[in-house]
């Protein structure tokens, strides 16, 4: 199942959706307006610190 970002909106934008039951090893990852496009798999260790690295602030705008 996917899910969405809790930062999406009705308005579109920039989404990307996660897709639950991997657990371990990775993380798939799409673009929201583009369902049946490509996926993108990371390591569950990789996405983990990307996900903290943007709850503490660290990243770009």
């Amino acid at each position: 199942m996917w899910r969405k970002s809790s930062y999406s909106n009705q308005e579109g934008g920039n989404c990307v959706e996660v897709a639950d039951g991997f657990h371990g090893a990775v993380v798939p990852v799409r673009d929201s307006k583009v369902p049946h496009g490509p996926v993108l798999c990371f390591e569950a260790p990789a996405w983990e610190a990307f996900i903290g690295g943007l709850k503490t602030g660290h990243h770009r705008s």
